[in-house]
């Protein structure tokens, strides 16, 4: 049984700055959060789903459709930390951002199970770019190039929130980088940004240096789906979206 985590803290989208927090940013009349919310909720072998964030702002339209709204507004690893301390350490987490509203039961389904497969104590979705190509055309993403080939990170994770507890500081950092892989990879060491810069850094290598500094087994899970990674933060990802998830209902 997994607990689930849903980011919920105040980022407006760019270019809607009147809606301050994204989660309650309107797509075909549903809040964005919401459609994260849903997938979660039919997504197999979860337990309770909390939000984090302003909870003031959050419980007046989540209050009936998670177990819990947790008031915290720091950075991504302070939200984490304070579900953790309101959830315990029973049960591994996954951990949404609530800026995907494309994503879906199957793809969540197809996360943990392999996440589950490889025991991995952090896991962290990657995306080949010819697999978001395929599916959105035109969307843009941050792109990494190493030898296996051109990737994308997700918006999810798995993790063991014993591991969480452990590492903090380090994750923090890291995240706090996540929008530039070279300082991410120079986070890792001088010899990560060097093969990073010549295209010649391994999956498996990033693995088991990742899983050294941290003293635990992370791995990094390759996805085909790629609604695990694109997140909504600027006008061209509004209209994606929203055209997206219009055809989803037409569909069905």
């Amino acid at each position: 049984m997994l607990n689930a985590v849903i980011l919920a803290g105040e980022q407006p989208v760019k270019g809607s700055e009147h809606i301050r927090n994204k989660a309650l940013f309107p797509i075909n009349g549903k809040y964005m959060a919401e459609y994260v919310i849903d997938a979660v909720r039919n997504a197999s072998g979860i337990g309770k789903i909390v939000v984090v964030g302003p909870e003031k702002e959050l419980k007046e339209y989540f209050h009936d459709k998670v177990d819990a709204i947790i008031d915290s507004n720091g950075t991504i690893m302070e939200n984490i930390r304070a579900a953790v301390n309101y959830l315990g350490y029973g049960s591994n987490l996954l951990i949404c951002t609530s800026d995907i509203p494309m994503i879906t039961p199957e793809a969540i389904n197809d996360f943990v199970r392999k996440c589950e497969e490889v025991k991995g104590d952090l896991c962290y979705p990657i995306i080949e770019k010819r697999v978001n190509d395929v599916k959105y055309p035109g969307v843009e993403r941050t792109y990494v190039k190493v030898r296996e080939g051109v990737f994308t990170g997700g918006n999810i994770i798995y993790a063991n929130p014993v591991i969480l507890q452990r590492g903090y500081e380090f994750a923090d950092r890291l995240l706090k980088a996540r929008k530039n892989p070279l300082k991410m990879a120079w986070i890792l060491g001088f010899t990560f940004m060097l093969q990073l810069m010549l295209g010649t850094l391994s999956i498996k290598r990033v693995e088991k240096k990742f899983s050294r500094l941290m003293d635990m087994k992370g791995k990094a899970i390759i996805s085909e789906f790629p609604e695990i990674g694109n997140d909504v933060d600027k006008p061209s990802d509004v209209k994606i979206a929203t055209s997206y998830l219009s055809e989803q209902v037409s569909e069905s």
